[in-house]
């Protein structure tokens, strides 16, 4: 009986590609992959020639017998075009049906948009939600939006770059102006996070064009929702955060999550004269 290894691949650098990754890949039977187009350049990279068969959402029911054929023979990896497979990809299918036919599923740990950009957003990392891409139509992505309106965990989504001003135009209508931060190329040359209020966000890319694939991570409704701390509280905080170092930007971002205050007010009030 093969086991089904899951193999994470680079979202941009392939430096992040694992050695235990390369060697999975080297040592299965079969790839299952996306696109095997996309997938064959990774595997020239890295000199692995395994055989390749396609396994993406308009073929994945079709495959599953093919798949299941080459596991009973020996190892297959799967893997996704960018990241962990499985995640926002084809692939709970093949799973559930391996295991079902007894196979062990092993994951290969490594790259993974989501993580990467909750991980750097500023926003609290303890309890997350996240949700995939967002509705194409303004109305459904309301709807949607509305629903995890009350939500306490930080919210995660991915977006395109061309429904990116309409998200943000939706997410602030629906959710208010809270805080978040917009990841695009993660990894890549042109890594960027920007950071702030919806309405920040919105207003940067708004004269800035959006390029790339987008991970949104919003704040939760527990963040709007506490009693705002005195000014002589805040500037306490900021007080003891800019001792142990911390950059204006970063802790305008984390104290606002915390104290009620916006992060603009915060950061007015770190660039304040001395009276």
């Amino acid at each position: 009986m093969g086991t089904l290894y899951l193999v994470a691949t680079p979202i941009g650098n392939l430096e992040d590609m694992s050695p235990r990754a390369v060697r999975t890949l080297r040592e299965a039977r079969l790839i299952a992959a996306e696109d095997t187009r996309h997938t064959r350049q990774l595997l020239t990279h890295f000199d692995v020639h395994t055989p390749l068969t396609s396994y993406f959402e308009h073929n994945k029911l079709a495959k599953l017998d093919a798949v299941l054929s080459a596991l009973s023979e020996g190892d297959v990896a799967l893997v996704s075009d960018a990241g962990t497979p499985g995640i926002n990809d084809p692939g709970y299918e093949l799973v559930k049906a391996a295991l079902e036919a007894g196979h062990t599923v092993s994951p290969v740990p490594g790259p993974s948009a989501p993580i990467a950009a909750l991980a750097a957003s500023g926003l609290p990392t303890d309890a997350f939600l996240y949700l995939g891409y967002l509705p194409r139509k303004s109305s459904e992505r309301k709807v949607f939006l509305q629903k995890v309106a009350e939500q306490p965990f930080t919210l995660v989504f991915f977006e395109t770059p061309h429904r990116l001003l309409d998200a943000l135009e939706d997410i602030q209508s629906v959710l208010g102006d809270r805080l978040m931060a917009a990841a695009r190329e993660l990894t890549k040359v042109y890594e960027q996070f920007v950071r702030g209020q919806v309405s920040e966000v919105l207003g940067h890319f708004t004269h800035h064009e959006p390029r790339g694939e987008f991970v949104l991570v919003v704040a939760g409704q527990h963040a709007m929702a506490g009693e705002r701390w005195t000014e002589e509280q805040l500037q306490a905080e900021i007080a003891r955060e800019l001792k142990d170092g911390g950059k204006a930007k970063d802790i305008s971002a984390r104290l606002a999550i915390q104290s009620g205050w916006s992060k603009k007010e915060i950061y007015s009030i770190m660039n304040r004269k001395p009276q």
